[in-house]
């Protein structure tokens, strides 16, 4: 009994009931968690942006942290609102474009035993890879634009208040340490610098990757001669967010479309493009950008992906692995450790 009263009143006690509160509260905010996720990824972002940019131009010139921030954001919503207003009937365009030509690929494969055979086993898929129930998520995403576009603005306004505030937020916040349920709070703030030091960071590197396999794709991809750069090139940078898997789900379009405009040659044209910007990837980039508790074996990032598609949809494919980082970081699993058992 003693026992079971000392662990009722441990740290370690406490913690867990702050987590299952968090865990619960977050499921009952429904849709809300698409707004609370676009602010915390755009504040991190932003936030990182705005310190490599500060402590820069402060080796040279004094400056505001605050100007730089106002600044930043001016640049991003001016540069976004040229974008949408001379690009945007071309990315639709590019973008309805490569959508029928996969569809009516898939839905219409050329008589060729090993394509058909491809094409049945997707079809039977019940995984990340499964093409027509993901095509069919991203589409009704699609088809609430509007309710999207509203949560993008209302989370990158959110996040420009907080990064504006944030000292003084963060003196507010503290105040909540040394009143009631004070240990309640004080685990919120264990929690949120696990969180922002775990998830917040693979979120960064998953930019960078992506960024960097789309710049990549767009200039083999126009070498190669192939039509719709800009859709192409959004398509491969949001499956650049998804880990490992991401460059299989890619390679399916992308091989259909060569296949479409230039038979075999052109497939193996982009097998070989695939294989290439995956190795840069896997020995340049990675040990680059991820630690080594970050870069997962595959065997574990596909089960990873499965269950957080399945609970989470398509954000699971994105946010998947950095939850599971975050839970392993909470359960302080070493990134080193000198000795690791062979299994036999």
């Amino acid at each position: 009994m003693t026992e079971i009263w000392n662990y009722l009143h441990s740290k370690g006690f406490s913690r867990l009931i702050t987590l299952l509160i968090i865990i619960v509260f977050l499921y009952s905010i429904g849709n809300m968690i698409h707004l609370l996720l676009f602010t915390f990824i755009f504040t991190f972002l932003m936030g990182r942006l705005q310190n490599f940019i500060y402590l820069q131009l402060n080796k040279y010139i004094k400056v505001n942290q605050k100007l730089v921030i106002s600044i930043i954001y001016m640049i991003f919503v001016s540069a976004l609102g040229i974008v949408l207003y001379k690009y945007l009937p071309v990315i639709t365009l590019q973008l309805t474009e490569l959508v029928t030509q996969i569809a009516h690929f898939y839905m219409n494969p050329p008589d060729i035993p090993v394509i058909h055979f491809i094409i049945d086993t997707l079809n039977k898929l019940n995984s990340p890879l499964d093409i027509p129930k993901q095509v069919g998520n991203v589409y009704n995403y699609l088809t609430d634009i509007g309710k999207l576009g509203l949560q993008i603005f209302l989370s990158l306004l959110l996040s420009l208040f907080f990064l504006l505030e944030k000292d003084k937020i963060a003196r507010f916040t503290a105040k909540f340490k040394y009143g009631k349920f004070s240990d309640f709070f004080i685990n919120i703030e264990h929690f949120g610098s696990k969180f922002i030091n775990s998830f917040g960071k693979v979120i960064e590197v998953q930019f960078l990757i992506a960024l960097t396999n789309a710049i990549l794709s767009i200039v083999f991809l126009a070498l190669m001669g192939f039509p719709q750069l800009i859709g192409l090139g959004i398509m491969i940078f949001f499956l650049g967010l998804i880990p490992v898997a991401g460059v299989i789900i890619s390679l399916i379009p992308l091989s259909m479309i060569a296949f479409s405009i230039g038979g075999i040659t052109k497939v193996l044209a982009v097998l070989i493009m695939i294989v290439v910007i995956h190795a840069l990837e896997s020995y340049i980039l990675n040990p680059k950008f991820m630690s080594a508790k970050t870069n997962l074996p595959t065997f574990f990032t596909f089960i990873v992906l499965l269950f957080s598609e399945h609970f989470l949809g398509i954000w699971g494919l994105i946010i998947g692995i950095p939850i599971f980082i975050f839970i392993l970081d909470m359960l302080e699993i070493p990134e080193n450790i000198e000795k690791v058992p062979k299994i036999k």
